[in-house]
């Protein structure tokens, strides 16, 4: 499964299922920050990063995220809709 549909699929959920936004992130300076900022309602925010199915982050994407994490952020890596659809069961939850 491509990243492109994957990515599609988060962004849906997160507006449907969450009541959030998944806005694509990009930073000029940093090149492997992670493809979406989730924000929801009540002030969580996490990250994304969407992958194609059976691919891995870089390091450097590793790395990022590592200091995100420093930071107190959650990073979370998806490469399928089904890990998709956990991560929004995660979410659900947590919102009870």
């Amino acid at each position: 499964m491509d990243e492109r549909s994957i990515e599609s699929r988060l962004r849906l959920k997160v507006k449907k299922e969450l009541g959030g936004i998944a806005y694509k992130f990009t930073s000029p300076q940093r090149r492997s920050v992670p493809d979406r900022l989730c924000l929801l309602p009540g002030g969580e925010i996490f990250f994304v990063e969407c992958k194609s199915t059976g691919k891995f982050p870089t390091k450097l994407q590793k790395q990022e995220h590592e200091t995100i994490r420093s930071l107190g952020f959650s990073v979370h890596i998806v490469d399928s809709y089904e890990s998709v659809d956990i991560l929004m069961e995660i979410y659900k939850n947590e919102s009870m």
